[in-house]
């Protein structure tokens, strides 16, 4: 594993898993960071890193010619790169299907060529959604289903419908092609370097900023939460140790409505836990994410560092107030674009 490229790696979950392989695997001598860096990506994610280990090349996972001259001297590819917001494929279907289809074709065309091992990150946001948990507040006792690897794929937006095409591009290649490969489909990440369009550091930045937080309808949606920092250890144990062919679910055991989300973010901030609106409802919008991550801890030996929701949450909330300069200039661009849509 002398030269990875990760696509995607200036975005908030590549970049985390740069910084975690550049602190954890010195075995790794090069990284090259493929990225377009449209909005989500920020080079000043990887700004820190050593130059020597880690190069960025700007460029799109959809140039074929590029992604062969660089896929042709590479180990292992780790393909984070996406369009990956629901709300703005609801609006622009178009480069979803651009990046996450298109993209990942260009990518599993080379791997195979050159013989490549390939990891492909997904989402559980292609299994659908599932019915409330009856055990959380308000809905009496009982303890839900959850998604497994042989969960039937049941995407709800443009963004999960582009991922699960993605997916199945891969395991076909898998099959007919040779393809060195593996996927992951993970549940909602939170931590550092996520950008604030998204949910949690939107209500961070917005209380950082005197704004009132925005609870989409009731607020009764539930995610199953993981800190980055564990998405990426759990990534590098697949990628080494995972068996081709096979879909591994990463997962914390997190789950939490959104309303919970929001209002813990107010107390541990010091505000009344009421302190926020009511915006209308996403078309669409999934009830419930959930993810049995048994088959990754028993076959590979995984397990999350951060299990305390309260605890990452507090650190997170701490990485933003502490680096305004990163999130300050784009906060009156996302909110006007919230507002336009009613949100």
């Amino acid at each position: 594993m002398n030269n990875l490229i990760v696509t995607g790696g200036a975005g908030f979950i590549g970049s985390n898993f740069v910084h975690y392989v550049v602190d954890y695997h010195p075995e790794v001598k090069h990284i090259t960071v493929l990225d377009k860096l449209t909005y989500a990506g920020n080079k000043e994610n990887l700004a820190d890193l050593p130059t020597d280990r880690v190069e960025l090349v700007v460029g799109d996972i959809c140039d074929a010619g590029l992604v062969d001259k660089l896929i042709s001297n590479a180990d292992a590819v780790v393909h984070y790169a996406a369009e990956s917001h629901n709300d703005n494929s609801l609006i622009d279907p178009l480069p979803f299907i651009q990046t996450n289809i298109i993209g990942t074709y260009t990518l599993i065309q080379a791997c195979a060529k050159y013989d490549v091992r390939f990891h492909h990150i997904s989402t559980d946001e292609v299994y659908g959604d599932l019915p409330l948990r009856k055990d959380l507040p308000g809905h009496g006792e009982g303890v839900g289903e959850k998604f497994t690897p042989d969960s039937q794929y049941k995407p709800s937006s443009p963004y999960s419908s582009s991922k699960a095409s993605s997916d199945l591009l891969v395991r076909a290649w898998v099959r007919s092609f040779g393809l060195r490969a593996t996927i992951s489909n993970c549940s909602n990440n939170y931590g550092p370097y996520q950008h604030i369009e998204k949910f949690i550091p939107r209500q961070i930045t917005n209380i950082l900023s005197g704004i009132r937080p925005k609870l989409y309808g009731s607020g009764e949606n539930v995610r199953d939460w993981i800190h980055t920092n564990d998405h990426s250890s759990a990534v590098w144990k697949i990628l080494i140790q995972g068996k081709i062919g096979e879909t591994y679910l990463i997962g914390a055991d997190g789950e939490k409505s959104n309303k919970e989300v929001l209002e813990l973010i107010l107390k541990l901030m010091g505000k009344p836990i009421d302190f926020y609106d009511h915006v209308k409802d996403r078309r669409g919008h999934d009830l419930r994410y959930a993810i049995d991550s048994s088959k990754l801890r028993n076959d590979l030996g995984w397990t999350p560092e951060f299990t305390n929701f309260e605890q990452g949450l507090k650190h997170t909330i701490d990485w933003y107030a502490n680096n305004e300069k990163w999130w300050k200039d784009k906060k009156s661009m996302v909110e006007a674009n919230y507002a336009k849509n009613g949100q």
